[in-house]
């Protein structure tokens, strides 16, 4: 598997992220690292993406963290990443939207043979239940990002300049 190293920003971009599936010792401690350098991409793409209310970043108001971040490949050799958020405050309104941007971000960015999940941590949020479903619904976030104010509010939180 390759990677491009981006020396604009110092985040890196992928050319290429699912890597191969192993068989013999040499190739399952390849695929660990291309695994590893996977779960460092996905951080990265994440990180940048604006609060909804805030002009900080997910990372400067630790709601992302690399330790939420966690990839694996699973028996059928299909890559999964989960990512795990911890919403502002536990009542925080637009959770919803972060996990809607979170889910935008990683779709725009990494190919569609990857499976991913979004969860918002455990015992962080008062309706983190129902969220998980909405953000890891796919018929939700299809009828969602329908509604073009929607639409508009999670590409600002994307990329604010292109708004």
């Amino acid at each position: 598997m390759e990677y491009l190293e981006s020396s604009v920003d110092g985040k890196r971009e992928m050319s290429s992220v699912i890597p191969h599936h192993g068989v013999d010792q040499d190739e399952n401690e390849n695929d660990d690292s291309e695994l590893k350098i996977l779960q460092e991409t996905i951080y990265d793409l994440i990180s940048d993406i604006k609060d909804p209310e805030k002009a900080d970043s997910l990372e400067d108001l630790n709601v992302v963290s690399e330790t939420g971040v966690k990839v694996k490949r699973l028996q059928d050799g299909q890559v999964l990443a989960n990512i795990e958020f911890v919403p502002t405050v536990p009542h925080c309104t637009l959770a919803s939207i972060i996990g809607l941007s979170i889910r935008s971000k990683l779709d725009q960015s990494l190919p569609k043979k990857m499976k991913i999940d979004i969860f918002i941590k455990k015992g962080t949020h008062d309706t983190a239940e129902e969220i998980n479903k909405q953000i890891n619904d796919k018929e939700r976030i299809s009828a969602a990002m329908e509604n073009p104010n929607l639409q508009k509010l999670v590409a600002s939180c994307i990329d604010p300049e292109d708004t």
